[in-house]
């Protein structure tokens, strides 16, 4: 799930670890991708076969998290339409987004016009 990917990556970057394991998803690899591009994690890299795969996230990038807000539960989803999209702490921020194109950030489906299952903030 991701929100136990977004919090395990923000545990290692407050304990100054550069490496982190965890298992694998397609979800969690577009996820770790985003934050990738938005500078919170250095790379990623998809390692085992099969049933046994999982990720080696080398942390230390530009930006460190400070925070999460999550925003969809399994119990509880919110969806969001493009021209409701706002920035995250007046920038600073990244709004993670479930579309129909994949996960994209907010100013990403803002400019692609779509909307989706708000998954998380992270600052």
């Amino acid at each position: 799930m991701y929100i136990d990917l977004v919090i395990k990556i923000k545990n290692a970057q407050k304990a100054r670890k550069d490496l982190l394991k965890t298992r694998h998803s397609k979800v969690d690899e577009a996820i770790i991708d985003v934050l990738a591009r938005k500078g919170f994690v250095k790379s990623s890299e998809v390692k085992g076969k099969g049933y046994k795969k999982y990720v080696e996230i080398v942390l230390g990038g530009k930006r460190e998290i400070q925070g999460v807000k999550i925003l969809s539960k399994p119990s509880v989803k919110k969806y969001i339409g493009y021209q409701d999209i706002k920035p995250v702490k007046n920038g600073f921020g990244t709004l993670v987004i479930s579309t129909p194109r994949g996960i994209m950030t907010g100013s990403d489906a803002k400019k692609a016009g779509v909307g989706g299952q708000l998954l998380f903030e992270v600052w």
